[in-house]
């Protein structure tokens, strides 16, 4: 598997997308813009960069203040660096501070789950659906970021989720349950692979997001984060410098839908992944920007993400809860 680190091929780059942040360093190249820009805007941002990566990564309760708090720390720095960028390209206009997103769209959850496929005797494209898999609830007592270190099990919560699930599919008809190699992805798929009878294979590009602070407990106001050698880590939330790439993300995640795609074509897969790998696919799928807000993730514990094909064509996405929203406070990526 590629490095955590590695940017995607020239080739495979991201189709151009809204961006919040002013693009100074066209102008004056990133080194020169830092040296003028306001010192309390580099601290805000800094102290805003660490407060939102714990919530991020690791799925704190403060997330809902600390994602504001970074929106509200980027446009202030993002507007002194481009009042420097001007100061020292005389009568060049400045790109725009800040940008407000509209919240994440909705979808409507079990229109299609449970509903009738559509097949018209042949003259139609060939409906095969996807169901891309958020794991159960995992057993973490010491409430550590563990992301791709082995031996985390689902909890007891955990187990009743997955089976909740395998009951929501069980009149479904799965050609295949493809899994992370992780084990609380693997677990979560059992009970689904034994009501259709068929085994749990395993994909690597269903994996957790690569993260520089794995092992580390990264709740605001303790661990890692309270450490000035980890503040570096937090200088990028868009690509992230924290972790592996959004972009990298999307590309191995649709990878391993549209293989599955093509295997179970006229039927349907199930593939269990993490949070933010799926919330990135969906919104990598919907032309959305990848960085986001993380208040607006719509991808609980258990959740479905089902991606609803006609043929190779992408026509619908539905997402659904069969075993209930979970707390943000739960640790469980």
């Amino acid at each position: 598997m590629t490095s955590d680190l590695d940017q995607p091929d020239a080739d495979r780059r991201e189709p151009a997308q809204p961006s919040a942040e002013p693009d100074v360093t066209a102008t004056n190249g990133a080194a020169a813009v830092a040296s003028v820009i306001d010192p309390v805007a580099e601290a805000t941002v800094i102290d805003a960069g660490e407060q939102f990566a714990a919530a991020s990564v690791a799925g704190a309760a403060t997330i809902e203040a600390v994602a504001s708090k970074l929106v509200d720390a980027g446009a202030h720095f993002a507007a002194a660096a481009g009042a420097s960028a001007r100061a020292r390209k005389d009568g060049e206009a400045a790109p725009a501070a800040n940008e407000t997103s509209a919240p994440d769209p909705v979808e409507p959850a079990d229109s299609r789950i449970g509903g009738e496929r559509a097949h018209d005797g042949g003259t139609a494209p060939v409906e095969t659906i996807v169901h891309v898999l958020r794991h159960g609830e995992v057993h973490n007592p010491n409430g550590i970021l563990y992301g791709r270190l082995p031996g985390f099990s689902l909890s007891v919560a955990g187990r009743a989720q997955a089976a909740a699930v395998a009951r929501t599919l069980a009149d479904h008809d799965i050609a295949l349950v493809i899994a992370s190699p992780l084990q609380r992805a693997q677990e979560t798929a059992e009970p689904i692979a034994a009501q259709h009878d068929v085994i749990v294979r395993t994909d690597e590009n269903l994996i957790e997001a690569g993260n520089t602070f794995e092992g580390l407990r990264v709740s605001v106001g303790d661990g890692a984060l309270r450490k000035p050698r980890h503040w570096w880590k937090l200088r990028d939330p868009f690509t992230p410098s924290w972790g592996e790439p959004y972009l990298q993300i999307a590309h191995r995640m649709l990878a391993a839908v549209n293989k599955a795609r093509v295997e179970a074509a006229g039927r349907e897969a199930v593939l269990v992944s993490h949070q933010l790998p799926v919330w990135t696919l969906r919104r990598f799928l919907q032309g959305q920007r990848l960085w986001h807000d993380p208040r607006h993730r719509q991808c609980s514990l258990a959740s479905l993400t089902s991606l609803v094909y006609h043929g190779d064509t992408l026509v619908d996405i539905v997402y659904s809860e069969p075993a209930g929203g979970s707390d943000p406070s739960v640790h469980g990526a």
